[in-house]
């Protein structure tokens, strides 16, 4: 479970191809000494597993996940590549502040955006996602955007806007995406719970 707030932004150093999926090995300034192996670490929002770390000792900072063949067909790492730049967030843990709101790192699809406009000292992005998971996207509402807790400014169709002050373009990989680029969306679990009631609900009369 994750917060989506983005505490590392690493870069992908290796990728090599397996069966069915790719093994990628990601430099960050986290300490590997404090990642355990089988942690659970969200890659611009995807949850994968450490698999592999540094010798005990070895100052390199990286450790090695795995991504099959669903994480490659719903987003956006089947696109990645040595030097690409990801936003990395640890686990929650007991304890922790919870500045964002429940991510669970399961993508729901690949998102994209449609325009990038700056206003004052912020950036509005406006996002275009795919029908069946739009309808989960209020005003008001959260999203998970490349592992992002952003707040839903408004609505229209298939497309939403979001607005990124330059603290979060700065610290998070927002400053680079351009129009046409495809970022990792997930639902707030909460608004599709309700949506799920809201149409059992409706079934029920």
């Amino acid at each position: 479970m994750f917060t989506g707030i983005v505490t590392d932004v690493g870069r992908v150093e290796r990728v090599e191809p397996r069966d069915g999926g790719v093994r990628l090995r990601i430099a960050t300034a986290y300490d590997p000494a404090g990642i355990a192996m089988g942690a659970s670490i969200a890659h611009a929002g995807v949850c994968l597993t450490v698999v592999a770390l540094p010798e005990q000792g070895d100052p390199e900072r990286w450790y090695e996940v795995e991504a099959w063949e669903e994480a490659l067909r719903l987003t956006t790492i089947g696109g990645w590549k040595p030097g690409t730049r990801v936003n990395l967030e640890r686990a929650l843990k007991v304890g922790d502040e919870l500045g964002g709101h429940i991510v669970s790192g399961h993508v729901d699809a690949r998102a994209t955006i449609v325009a990038r406009e700056r206003e004052g000292d912020a950036v509005r992005f406006t996002i275009e996602a795919p029908a069946e998971f739009a309808r989960f996207i209020a005003p008001k509402g959260s999203v998970a955007l490349d592992g992002t807790s952003l707040t839903v400014n408004g609505v229209a169709g298939n497309r939403f806007d979001v607005l990124l002050i330059d603290h979060t373009l700065g610290v998070t990989t927002w400053g680079e995406r351009q129009a046409g680029d495809a970022v990792n969306l997930e639902i707030d679990t909460m608004a599709r719970y309700a949506a799920r009631l809201a149409e059992a609900a409706k079934e029920s009369y």
